[in-house]
């Protein structure tokens, strides 16, 4: 349930129009999420959140569903409901199959237990995977 009110697009100001504009005209859709309608009683940080969002989801090293998939991933550690749906839709809509979705899930839980092992055992991390590593040694696991 909300904390907030989702406001429609005839309640925006007028800064949160112009990021909802700049939302359907980057995402060539008019459909525009409830993240956003719960951010746009700020708009100040509805349009930091959106630029930074655009960058860092932008095309880059990592493939579009790459990055989708790692949202998803971090979304799932961290518990927000929200961002795993929003975030599972648009990995599919760029190409993830269950197969991966699967995969990816297998990975995240697997993460989470040998870190809580990791952290209750106290253990070092060894000398080889330090990013000033003797020459030599191998870096991996």
């Amino acid at each position: 349930m909300a904390t907030v009110k989702l406001l429609s697009d005839d309640e925006l100001s007028a800064e949160a129009r112009a990021v909802f504009d700049d939302i359907r005209k980057t995402r060539n859709s008019d459909f525009v999420n409830n993240f956003w309608r719960a951010l746009a009683h700020d708009p100040k940080t509805l349009r930091r959140t959106w630029e930074s969002i655009k960058e860092v989801m932008a095309p880059g090293a990592l493939d579009p569903k790459v990055k989708e998939m790692l949202y998803v991933a971090v979304s799932v550690a961290h518990g927000c409901s929200y961002c795993i749906h929003s975030h599972t839709a648009s990995a599919r809509a760029k190409g993830m199959t269950d197969a991966e979705y699967q995969e990816m899930l297998a990975i995240v839980g697997m993460a989470a237990e040998t870190n809580r092992l990791v952290t209750a055992l106290g253990v070092p991390v060894d000398e080889a995977f330090l990013v000033d590593a003797p020459a030599g040694r191998s870096q991996e696991p």
